[in-house]
């Protein structure tokens, strides 16, 4: 599904990715791990068209296409989807119209018919569902007045109504407590897929024990330092990211 080769990227004047290499195949589930400023969200901003990051080196390849060449909105629509760490707000715009746009402005781009209303308001109750998001927050403005867990759930809420290919979790257990963590996770684990996977970025092991990755691997200055399946989250949970960091440098 996506491969990415010798990937290098810089936002102004700093290089933060510095050769990045990462093969995630349909149905995989991977996690990424590492301390702060080693490059995790840069890479997710990378995959979905950031621009305020450049490549300066490198290429990706997503389900046999060029994504680098894409525009973030049809990186969108070819199936990519992230749940960023610190959703933002959008007053005046209603979820029900955000939702509806985005969906039917796929369709169009798969060459689909848009949804009638009563198909739309049909697909956002069984999704609603899936997230246990309250029917008062999905008719509200955009994450207007929403608490931190409240966005979060929302952004899963609006995964399962897109259906993306490869969905990019970006921190989404930061500021959760354990009974919202577990909607989140139980939310994703539900709309998984032999052909579908995800990325899961994340300090902390206890989100890995309910989103269970097949691959952890640890990022550090800019680079993959580490790769190995779910036992590795444990050991940095236990160890820490020193021993890592003493690997890397030596």
């Amino acid at each position: 599904m996506l491969q990415v080769r010798n990937l290098h990227a810089r936002i102004g004047d700093k290089e933060i990715l510095k050769g990045i290499n990462l093969d995630i195949r349909d149905g995989e589930t991977h996690a990424i791990m590492g301390p702060n400023g080693s490059g995790k969200s840069t890479l997710s901003a990378v995959l979905v068209g950031n621009p305020l990051y450049e490549v300066t080196e490198g290429e990706i390849t997503f389900n046999g296409k060029d994504l680098l060449a894409m525009k973030p909105e049809d990186r969108a629509r070819e199936g990519l989807f992230l749940s960023f760490q610190y959703p933002v707000e959008i007053p005046g715009v209603s979820m029900t119209n955000f939702m509806r746009a985005a969906i039917n402005a796929k369709r169009e781009y798969q060459g689909l018919e848009p949804l009638n209303a009563s198909e739309f308001l049909k697909l956002m109750r069984e999704k609603r569902k899936v997230v246990e998001l309250d029917s008062r927050l999905a008719h509200r403005s955009v994450n207007e007045g929403f608490s931190g867990g409240e966005k979060k759930r929302n952004e899963i809420f609006q995964m399962a109504m897109l259906e993306p290919k490869l969905a990019i979790l970006d921190e989404t257990d930061s500021g959760l407590d354990v009974d919202a963590m577990r909607i989140v996770a139980d939310g994703v684990n539900k709309m998984h897929t032999p052909e579908t996977s995800t990325i899961v970025i994340t300090h902390y092991e206890r989100l890995l024990e309910m989103i269970r990755p097949q691959v952890v691997h640890v990022l550090y200055q800019g680079r993959i330092v580490r790769t190995a399946g779910p036992e590795l989250a444990k050991e940095i949970e236990a160890r820490g990211y020193d021993w890592i960091k003493n690997e890397a440098n030596g």
